[in-house]
């Protein structure tokens, strides 16, 4: 391990307040030249806020930060650029109109006579920053039509640009491939020895332990603790992040019954391709199972939601539905017929941002929500109270905007969206992608009642551990195609991973 120096961005008695919620109070953070601090927390425990914060986007209402010993405040996000601090959001702030090498140098692009931007010797300057990390992206490529992965490469290409003293990585492995990962922490392990100090927010614990040299806590918006990882263990690390014990192995266990042999199946799948997309998909589903798809980033298992729900045109195929054959052409008609897909993106596609709770839960069933021929907002009041409470929605109030809403809260909006729906078959895009470890397992105890229910799930999910922790079968997908439908008796790490990279089942 590197030596660590003296602190870089020190962030003392950090205060900040909405209307009604109190989202730090008084929190102490700081970074040191040459080490890995990781940043934990619940979503809502104010970790988001304080990297806004820290990057320049929101104004503290108490407190002082400190950048090599210098007090400072921010006055934007270039400002803190320019002194010295980059960050790579979670939420990818992309243009995805221009191109690569243009997002990369959005704002301080080379100029060559009489100031014209010179479009060469910035493709140049973007090519060798993605070499450093090993990106087979084109500079001159549309960044909008580059899969999100190659996009969270573009932002961390972007980072290293900047030359910042410190560089605050948000959630940056959650739609990364498994080799892209290792590539992202070889880079931060050279960042390290550069003396740079790099934050590192993850909900996934195995990465603070692997790349962090001290973890701080973030509870409620209030400072929990900060540790050198190499003196706490896991149980400890979920302890301070939820306030108490939650038993990982649980998870690994709780598995929900098998369908019965010779069940007729509710959704059946067969022969669905469309090319260089999907290849040749055959899937079943029955009534009260979660059937889990795993695979790697590009294996088409967005494009294969998208597709079922009639979001994406198909080549060949065909849909049935309790034997009925489907025609589905919109995502409308697929809710018509009694599907849904609640997306990976839940802030583009999944809720309404600037709406407020209670008009993102009630929006999909206000046909049935009326008195006579008149919306009843009493009655769209108490449908939305009704799953607030259910679903143990942290919100101040039901105006209160989505966007105002931890992650994981923004999730349970998503879903209740859809559960007051008489829906047959309900498809989860990496449900809990990017929320913490107890929301995670609400979340997925919600996606459990709906099967125990009769519903029909879907799950899609990269995290191997979760995909066999609730799922009846697992179907594994590799370039467009399924290779293996596996009993959840059957389905173990080893083989979900050989079937991903293209193993052929017996």
């Amino acid at each position: 391990m590197n030596a660590v120096g003296a602190a870089l961005l020190e962030a003392r008695g950090i205060s900040k307040v909405y209307p009604g919620v109190v989202a730090l109070d008084g929190v102490d953070f700081e970074v040191n030249a040459g080490e890995v601090h990781c940043l934990a927390g619940e979503n809502g425990a104010g970790k988001s806020t304080l990297i806004e914060i820290l990057g320049g986007s929101y104004a503290k209402d108490a407190g002082t930060i400190r950048l090599a010993g210098r007090e400072v405040e921010f006055a934007s996000p270039r400002h803190a650029q320019e002194q010295g601090i980059a960050v790579l959001h979670q939420e990818l702030p992309i243009l995805p109109h221009l191109s690569v090498a243009e997002n990369i140098f959005l704002g301080r692009q080379p100029r060559g006579g009489a100031r014209v931007i010179s479009y060469g010797e910035m493709n140049r300057q973007a090519r060798r920053w993605l070499e450093m990390i090993q990106a087979d992206v084109e500079p001159r490529a549309l960044l909008g039509d580059l899969p999100i992965s190659r996009q969270q490469l573009v932002s961390i290409a972007k980072a290293l640009s900047l030359e910042a003293r410190v560089i605050i990585f948000d959630e940056p492995s959650a739609v990364l491939t498994s080799s892209e990962l290792k590539r992202l922490f070889q880079i931060i392990a050279s960042l390290k020895s550069e003396g740079r100090g790099i934050v590192y927010i993850s909900h996934r614990l195995e990465e603070i332990f692997e790349i962090g040299d001290r973890v701080t806590v973030l509870r409620n918006g209030k400072l929990v603790g900060t540790e050198p990882t190499a003196k706490i263990d896991r149980a400890t690390l979920i302890k301070m992040l939820v306030g108490r014990e939650i038993d990982e192995s649980e998870a690994a266990t709780a598995v929900a019954a098998v369908p019965a042999e010779g069940l007729a199946p509710v959704l059946e799948v067969r022969g669905l391709s469309r090319r260089g997309v999907l290849a040749d998909v055959n899937l079943t589903l029955h009534k009260g199972e979660i059937l889990g798809v795993y695979g790697l980033v590009g294996a088409g298992r967005t494009e294969l939601a998208r597709a079922l729900i009639g979001a994406d045109r198909v080549d060949t195929g065909e849909i049935r539905l309790e034997g009925r054959r489907l025609s589905i052409s919109s995502p409308r008609e697929a809710i018509r017929n009694g599907l849904c897909l609640a997306p990976e993106d839940r802030k583009t596609q999944g809720v309404f941002l600037e709406k407020s709770v209670q008009d993102n839960i009630s929006l999909p069933s206000l046909k049935s929500l009326r008195a006579g021929p008149f919306l009843s907002y009493g009655k769209i009041a108490r449908y939305a109270a009704d799953f607030v409470s259910k679903l143990r929605i942290a919100t101040p109030h039901l105006q209160q905007h989505v966007k105002y809403l931890s992650g994981g809260n923004q999730q349970k909006v998503v879903l209740a969206k859809w559960l007051g729906m008489k829906l047959k078959v309900f498809i989860f895009d990496e449900p809990t992608r990017g929320i913490d470890v107890g929301a995670k397992e609400e979340i997925r105890g919600l996606i459990k009642t709906l099967a125990r229910e009769g519903k029909s799930i879907i799950m899609i999910s990269s995290e191997i551990p979760e995909i066999l922790g609730i799922s009846d079968r697992v179907a594994v997908m590799h370039e467009g195609r399924i290779e293996a439908v596996l009993p959840r008796r059957e389905a173990t790490r080893e083989r979900l991973m050989a079937y991903s990279m293209g193993a052929k089942s017996e």
